[in-house]
């Protein structure tokens, strides 16, 4: 049984070349490094809270300057 997941991946430039080259998959949500984690946390379920689906999608999270 294949889970449906999105993926959050840590090297976000290879992941966004991937999602270019194979744009068929759950969905990755790629962020900049942020050593604020509890406020990058709250980034991304800000950001997952708008978007209806994610299949096939790249959600980009950027630390704020």
């Amino acid at each position: 049984n294949e889970k449906e997941r999105a993926f959050l991946p840590l090297n976000r430039k290879h992941f966004i070349q991937l999602h270019k080259q194979r744009p068929n998959h759950q969905g990755i949500i790629v962020c900049t490094f942020d050593p604020d984690f509890i406020g990058q946390a709250q980034r991304i379920a800000d950001a997952l809270e708008k978007e209806i689906e994610l299949t096939g999608r790249l959600i980009r999270i950027y630390r704020p300057t």
